[in-house]
C-alpha cells in the first residue's frame, strides 16, 4: 500500500519526502526535480510498540512501515501531457492515497510556478487535471458498455449508470470521490474503474515555522474549501521539519519542537494520517526475540493476519491466541494476562482489533 505526496512544483514535496523517509530526494528551488518517483518505506510512530518493548525487552524491535511516493510536480496541462504530465498521472495511479501538499507560506526567494500564493488556485489546478484524466477514462469505458446496455445486459446497465453519475459529477468539478457506490455491484465496479480521484485524500498545509501550530490565513481558506470533502488537513512546517531531522539528538529536537509550541514532530503526526488514510491498522506479536508490529486492513480476519506473517499460517490456522494491547500493559506480561483471564482464544471468524497482541496455532 502506497500514499503518493502530488502537488504543484516548488511546494516543499521532496522536502517532506527526506523528512519522512530520511532519504536524500534531490530537493532544489525548480520545478521538476524529482522526475522519478522515490520511494521512501517509512517506520510508523507508534508509543505502544515503545511500551511493549519497556515490558518484554526483546533482542530486536520491527515497527510497522507504509511507503511513500514522492511524485514529481503537476503543471496546467498535464492530463494533456504538459510537462512531466503523463508519468505524474502513471505514478499516482499506482498509489493507494494521495497526500497532496499546499504552499501556505510567503517567501519571495522560493519561485511560485504560478507567480503568487494561492493554495485554493493551487488545489483546483491539481483536481481539474486529475479529473480531466478521469473523464477521460469515463468518457472511453461509456462507449464500450453503452452497446451491452443496449441488449439489455443487466450488469452492463448497472455500470452505465454508475459511469454517467460519475461523469456528471466530473463535469462539475466534482472528484469521483464524491460519488457514493449504492450497492456491492457498484462498490466493485467503481474499484475496478481505478480513477485518479476516487482515492482517497490527506491535505498538506506547508506553513512558515510561526504558523506550525496554529495555522494562518491560507490554512483557514483551505479548511474552508474543503469541509465537504471528508478530508483531514494537517498543518507541517516543512522546513522546520528539515531542520529538525538534521539536529544529532532525541533531546535537541525535542528542544528544538518546545520551542515552536509541539509535542512531537508534525512528520510523525502525518505518518499516522497516512496510514489511516491507507485504512490499515497495526497488531503485534510480542516475544523474547523480537517485539513486532504487523500491517494489516483494517477488518482483516485472524487468518489473514496469520497470512502476513507467512502464507502457511493463514493456509494451516487453527486458532489465534489475543490479548488487547491495553490487557497486556495494564498486567505487565503475557503470563499476568492469562492469570487475570484476559487471555482469549479466537476462531477463524474473528475481527482482529488494532492493537491486539497475538500468537498463531497452525498446521501445514
Amino acid at each position: 500500500m502506497k500514499a503518493g505526496i502530488v502537488g504543484l512544483p516548488n511546494v516543499g514535496k521532496s522536502t517532506l519526502f527526506n523528512c519522512l523517509s530520511n532519504a536524500k530526494a534531490q530537493s532544489a528551488n525548480f520545478p521538476f526535480c524529482t522526475i522519478e518517483p522515490n520511494i521512501g518505506v517509512v517506520n510508523v510512530p507508534d508509543p505502544r510498540i515503545n511500551k511493549l518493548e519497556e515490558l518484554v525487552k526483546p533482542e530486536r524491535v520491527q515497527m510497522a512501515t507504509v511507503d511513500i511516493v514522492d511524485i514529481a510536480g503537476l503543471v496546467k496541462g498535464a492530463s494533456k501531457g504538459e510537462g512531466l504530465g503523463n508519468q505524474f498521472l502513471g505514478n499516482i495511479r499506482e498509489c493507494n492515497a494521495i497526500i497532496h501538499v499546499l504552499r501556505c507560506f510567503d517567501n519571495d526567494n522560493i519561485v511560485h510556478v504560478d507567480g503568487n500564493v494561492n493554495p485554493i488556485r493551487d488545489k483546483e489546478t491539481i483536481d481539474i487535471e486529475l479529473q480531466l484524466k478521469d473523464l477521460e477514462t469515463i468518457e472511453k469505458r461509456l462507449e464500450k458498455v453503452k452497446r451491452a446496455a443496449k441488449t439489455g445486459n443487466k450488469e452492463a446497465q448497472t455500470e452505465e449508470a454508475l459511469l454517467n453519475r460519475i461523469r456528471e459529477a466530473l463535469l462539475q468539478a466534482k472528484s469521483a470521490r464524491t460519488i457514493v457506490p449504492q450497492s456491492n455491484d457498484e462498490e466493485v465496479l467503481m474499484e475496478g474503474f481505478q480513477l485518479i480521484t476516487a482515492k482517497p485524500v490527506l491535505y498538506v498545509c506547508n506553513v512558515d515555522e510561526s504558523s506550525a501550530v496554529n495555522g494562518n490565513k491560507y490554512v483557514d481558506q483551505v479548511r474552508e474549501l474543503v469541509k465537504d470533502e471528508d478530508a483531514e488537513v494537517i498543518i507541517l512546517s516543512v522546513g522546520a521539519e528539515a531542520d529538525i531531522t538534521e539536529l544529532e539528538s532525541y533531546e535537541e529536537r525535542q528542544v528544538f519542537l518546545e520551542d515552536m509550541g509541539l509535542t512531537e514532530p508534525g512528520a510523525s503526526v502525518l505518518i499516522r494520517a497516512a496510514y489511516k488514510l491507507l485504512k490499515q491498522q497495526t497488531y503485534f506479536t510480542a516475544g523474547v526475540k523480537e517485539v513486532r508490529a504487523w500491517t494489516i486492513p483494517i477488518g482483516a480476519t485472524a487468518p489473514q493476519a496469520a497470512g502476513v506473517i507467512h502464507t502457511d499460517f493463514e493456509k494451516g490456522f487453527i486458532r489465534a491466541e489475543v490479548i488487547s494491547y491495553e490487557d497486556y500493559v495494564q498486567y505487565g506480561s503475557e503470563s499476568k494476562a492469562k492469570e487475570a483471564g484476559k487471555f482469549k482464544v479466537e476462531g477463524k471468524e474473528y475481527i482482529v482489533k488494532d492493537g491486539d497482541v497475538m500468537h498463531f496455532r497452525f498446521n501445514v
